[in-house]
């Protein structure tokens, strides 16, 4: 066996990196190009928003090739959490920032909160 033989057999090593982030969204440049919008201003609007919302966590916001549903009256995105899910959100172009970011992470901000049951209520003492 020689020197190329033994590269070939040896499996190849992945090596990885910390990400700059923790939260991704993906937004289809084609929606956004088919609405009459401007590259990069959705991505842009929701950056800022999240940026705002997000005082500890780090937002990235990519804009991408088409993501498949081609909408008429909406945008294509995708959250990390609508992509373990297999879903897309469909946008609103006209919507908000806010009311954007609001449909992408409905638990997100002072209204998610966990509803623990008081001590006096608890079975486990």
């Amino acid at each position: 066996m020689d020197d190329t033989d033994r590269e070939a057999a040896r499996p190849a090593r992945i090596r990885m990196a910390r990400a700059g982030f923790t939260e991704l969204v993906l937004v289809c440049s084609k929606c956004v190009k088919r609405q009459g919008l401007k590259k990069g201003s959705v991505r842009q609007q929701l950056k800022s928003e999240l940026k705002r919302r997000l005082t500890a966590r780090k937002p990235r916001v990519v804009e991408v090739g088409c993501l498949g549903p081609c909408p008429k009256r909406a945008l294509a995105v995708i959250t990390a959490d609508s992509l373990a899910k297999q879903r897309i959100h469909l946008l609103d172009p006209q919507a908000t920032p806010a009311q954007s970011v609001e449909a992408l992470f409905p638990d997100f901000g002072p209204k998610g909160r966990l509803d623990l049951p008081d001590a006096a209520e608890s079975p486990h003492r």
